[in-house]
């Protein structure tokens, strides 16, 4: 008995696949017996001597809440007859059950609750939501992030219009403050960061301040940034950890891979393995801010901004009272995150090239002993194939005392006809749980949903997207410059809140406030420019059919490569410290191993996206030399400094974000150095 045929069916409906199969799909050849999955082929016997007809056994089954489907062969059915049946049969399959991509409902919450308006479409969605505290808040904040997210990819050329530049005041006008941030999750920390510095600044938020949908998970090399900048104390960042695990595990299912794309675990103990407090840390955060003399206006939705060339006019409403607040500043930052209308109307149709859309749950309590150390996490994890044109991937972080936070994501291509789906997503994870960690769904305590979209940007260069304007900067996941494979915003703001608040600060000193200026100031990282090629390997384009075990074959041959390096190898390339030399020879090592990768990767890209690449190999391969060669900018940048800043301020930030580039944004970051005000 032989394996030929492997497909997904991308439905939940597996009885009506089953069903269509074994009395609608019609086959000229052999006879047909049903089975209870499916049906059997049966062929004449090949021989007189032979005593077991030859047949082709088709039969279904249901994981991830989708139908996957299979073809053996017994004995030696004609060959031509075979392939006539296998082509035949995919034909079919593929009319009668192709890719849907339903929309949320059109509701109106003036007539109904948001649990009745989606009981209907997924109904395991509002089951546990019902479940949380705060659920049908969250549950409504679920509803507006998707068609929100929906607006935007589907009208990219034409976004919302919030940023406007108007002349001059006439009226010799000073702004109220330095700095104006919208956005009060990451935005709080660069906030309270600038506000130590002496500038005055205010904090706009949408939400009541220190409520999150995401959980936060970094190392502490990492964390080491928010105590070399003097935001907090060690004690106060021990104040924030709520868990700090032994190990984590990367581990990809290969019950259906070849031999040679099956890898053990991937062990990577200091990779997001401390679990932060997402409330204190904001609460926290808000405090400095406060202390310094900066401002909060939470529960406030940002409408717009005129800019002028001597300051910028925000108008906001409180929605509470929905009054109109306004302010002025010398600044905007735009710390919004992936729904941020200002980087839509900046970035236009390139405002993202991919996206994680991501769900998951806090949970508290309820598994059966056993079913998960908490001294450990799953980094990244999957436990089935391709699943309704998405290869859906785990994560699971131990927190504060019992709780344990699951992600489930998948990275997906932008597209108008499939922009990506948190409903659905959610109704997966609901439906999915048990399969991935065996637990009994009504038993299980649930503290809070994790959801968002996380944006990733495939880089060409270090100014293909923009992030800054004039009097206004974009930092964390509006400017999207982060790692497309596992770091958010957040990893890529605490990575680069050294250089980021150094930039800035001597924007602000010397009123380097215009578009040219600013958009030096990005978070951007020439080493990994070339690995949104792995993203795009974990994506199945919009409407095409792959091997379901496609994906995770690929992710097995390289990360198999890292389990077999040390330890710090596969921490260097999963934490984005990655050398043009360590990237070369990691490739070259996964093509030694399996060719075939080179060929799998071509079901996700194209020729153009090849040469696409091939330029930012060899821009990462130029800068790495670059790099070597003036490894000793960065230290006389440093030694001229008092003397060439006070003359030649222009010269003094060119340079400095030089020394930067060839540092910080090759994945080598500087010792941070002490920050001044004037």
């Amino acid at each position: 008995m032989k394996e030929i045929l492997y497909l997904e069916v991308p439905t939940p409906q597996t009885s009506e696949v089953c069903t269509w199969l074994q009395h609608h799909f019609q086959t000229e050849i052999g006879e047909k017996m049903i089975t209870p999955d499916g049906f059997r082929l049966q062929f004449s016997a090949a021989s007189a001597h032979s005593t077991e007809s030859p047949e082709l056994s088709t039969f279904v089954w249901s994981v991830q809440r989708t139908t996957y489907l299979k073809v053996f062969r017994v004995g030696q059915p004609p060959k031509a007859q075979e392939q006539t049946f296998l082509k035949h049969l995919e034909t079919e399959l593929r009319s009668t059950f192709p890719y849907q991509y339903p929309e949320p409902p059109e509701i109106n919450l003036s007539q109904q609750s948001i649990f009745e308006a989606l009981e209907k479409d997924y109904p395991l969605t509002v089951k546990y939501f019902k479940k949380m505290p705060n659920g049908e808040y969250d549950l409504k904040r679920v509803y507006w992030w998707e068609k929100r997210w929906r607006e935007g990819v589907r009208n990219p050329q034409t976004p919302q219009k919030v940023i406007f530049k108007t002349p001059a005041s006439s009226e010799s006008k000073s702004p109220e403050y330095d700095l104006i941030y919208i956005g009060g999750a990451l935005g709080v920390i660069h906030a309270a960061v600038m506000a130590r510095l002496g500038y005055k600044v205010l904090l706009i938020e949408r939400l009541p301040f220190g409520r999150m949908n995401r959980e936060w998970n970094i190392s502490r090399s990492e964390l080491k940034s928010l105590t070399d900048l003097g935001l907090f104390t060690q004690s106060e960042i021990e104040s924030l950890i709520a868990r700090e695990y032994k190990d984590g595990f990367h581990k990809f299912f290969d019950a259906y891979n070849p031999d040679i794309a099956k890898a053990p675990i991937l062990n990577t103990p200091r990779v997001l393995n401390i679990n932060l407090n997402v409330e204190i840390l904001l609460k926290l955060s808000g405090e400095k801010l406060k202390e310094a003399g900066g401002e909060i206006w939470d529960e406030t939705e940002f409408l717009k901004a005129d800019i002028n060339p001597n300051l910028v006019n925000i108008q906001s409403l409180h929605l509470p009272t929905q009054t109109q607040r306004n302010a002025t500043g010398r600044l905007l930052v735009d710390a919004m995150g992936t729904a941020s209308p200002i980087a839509w109307q900046l970035n236009g149709g390139r405002a993202f090239d991919s996206v994680c859309p991501t769900v998951g749950a806090v949970i508290e309590g309820g598994f059966e002993p056993g079913v998960w150390d908490s001294t450990y996490g799953d980094v990244l994890n999957t436990h089935g194939d391709i699943s309704r044109g998405r290869q859906l991937i785990w994560e699971l972080f131990p927190g504060a005392g019992n709780d344990l936070t699951f992600y489930l994501f998948h990275y997906h291509q932008v597209n108008p006809q499939n922009p990506g789906s948190l409903l659905e997503m959610y109704e997966d994870f609901f439906t999915i749980l048990p399969e991935y960690r065996q637990c009994e769904m009504d038993q299980l305590v649930w503290k809070k949903p994790t959801f968002g979209y996380i944006p990733g940007h495939f880089s060409s260069g270090s100014r293909d997207r923009k992030v800054g304007f004039d009097r206004l900067l974009l930092i964390g996941d509006s400017a999207s410059l982060q790692s497309p494979l596992v770091f958010t915003g957040f990893g890529s703001l605490v990575r680069n809140l050294s250089r980021l608040t150094d930039l800035l600060n001597t924007a602000l000193k010397h009123d380097l406030l215009t578009e040219d200026w600013l958009d030096k100031i990005r978070a951007y990282q020439t080493n990994i420019s070339v690995t949104w090629l792995f993203s795009k390997g974990m994506m199945v384009p919009t409407g095409k059919y792959l091997p379901p075990a496609k994906i995770n074959s690929i992710l097995n041959t390289f990360f198999g490569i890292l389990a077999t390096e040390p330890q710090d190898i596969a921490e260097t390339f999963i934490k984005d410290r990655t050398s043009w030399w360590l990237f070369t020879r990691l490739a070259l090592k996964a093509a030694s191993i399996n060719p075939l990768l080179l060929v799998w990767i071509l079901d996700f890209i194209t020729l153009e996206e090849v040469g696409r690449w091939l330029k930012n190999f060899i821009q990462f391969m130029l800068l790495s030399f670059l790099s070597f060669l003036l490894g000793w900018l960065p230290h006389l940048t440093r030694k001229i400094q008092p003397w060439l800043e006070p003359r030649y301020p222009k010269l003094w930030m060119g340079l400095l974000t030089t020394s930067y580039a060839l540092t910080d944004g090759m994945g080598k970051p500087q010792t941070p150095h002490l920050i001044t005000a004037l």
